[in-house]
């Protein structure tokens, strides 16, 4: 018997009462599995043992393999929910969640990211039927995904609300505008609103698509990187209309930039030409002094060939 808990184990397949109560702490995982084995052991003692934090994963495993006990939802709901269990079983398990506990996983600090995502995207499954009002609470609340996929339907009443979703990113706001048959409202919308707007990334996608109001578009233009500028302004990236805005931005910049090159050319180029010349008036006059003095030069020299 695995670690000498041969009594303990035979104790926990028979015990009831507070001795059963009492067992479901056991620290050993051995312990803990016989309890399943016990026909006391009922869905309140199982639900108690899932609120242990600590309970090991071999014991999870156990609890996610046994037929009777997921027939219970409850059990079902706190094994996922559960900081240790096994990925495989909360994979199998988290489609058969109801769609609020799903939410709530979805947005638990304490799940793995790949459980949550897997949350959201069944979530955004179930939304074509459901109703308006839940679509809203969904819009209001829901995960970065699912508001995703509600600003992409484009409904009028939801999307202003999934646009202020306090968990939509960046990143699921560009994958809304880069659906192929994404509503001109969607866009629209993104391009006015008055956080999404000021996004870089969103500007540039913004700029790219078709259905982006050319006003708006318009005001873009300056704060986007000349690089990127001129990588819109090749052929057949946007309308051939702001295309041409595009090409007089890139050479607005460039001919801002070279007459700031000038301008800083210039400043340096007066104050080295001033220098030689005053070095060189200089020079001029210690070699005058020097020569006169008799002391260095060339007049010394001769003078005293003259007098001999």
């Amino acid at each position: 018997m695995p670690g000498g808990f041969e009594k303990e184990m035979e104790r926990a397949r028979l015990a009831t009462g507070d001795e059963l109560s009492g067992l479901i702490y056991h620290p050993a995982s051995a312990v803990l599995a016989a309890l399943l084995d016990n026909p006391a052991f009922d869905e309140s003692k199982v639900s108690l043992l899932l609120a242990r934090k600590d309970v090991p994963g071999d014991v999870l495993e156990e609890i996610g393999v046994r037929k009777t006990l997921l027939k219970s939802y409850a059990i079902k709901k706190a094994l996922v929910f559960h900081p240790k269990v096994p990925r495989l079983i909360a994979l199998r398990l988290l489609k058969d969640l109801y769609l609020m506990d799903l939410v709530q996983f979805a947005l638990s600090p304490a799940a793995a990211a790949e459980l949550k995502r897997y949350a959201e995207e069944q979530v955004a499954a179930r939304l074509p039927q459901l109703p308006l009002g839940q679509k809203i609470t969904l819009a209001r609340r829901g995960p970065a995904r699912v508001a995703g996929a509600l600003v992409a339907e484009g409904h009028a009443q939801i999307l202003p609300i999934a646009l202020n979703n306090p968990f939509l990113t960046e990143a699921q706001v560009l994958r809304a505008l880069a659906r192929d048959k994404i509503s001109p409202t969607v866009v629209q919308a993104v391009a006015r609103h008055d956080k999404w707007s000021v996004s870089y990334h969103v500007r540039l996608a913004l700029v790219r698509h078709p259905a982006a109001p050319i006003s708006v578009v318009l005001g873009f233009l300056p704060q986007l990187t000349l690089n990127d500028l001129r990588e819109l302004a090749a052929p057949g990236i946007v309308a051939e209309n702001l295309r041409k805005y595009l090409q007089a931005e890139v050479q607005r910049r460039i001919a801002k930039s070279r007459q700031h090159a000038a301008r800083e050319m210039k400043v340096p180029y007066e104050d080295s030409s001033a220098q030689p010349q005053d070095n060189g008036r200089a020079e001029k006059e210690q070699h005058r002094g020097e020569g006169e003095s008799g002391t260095y030069g060339d007049g010394g020299p001769k003078k005293a060939d003259d007098e001999a």
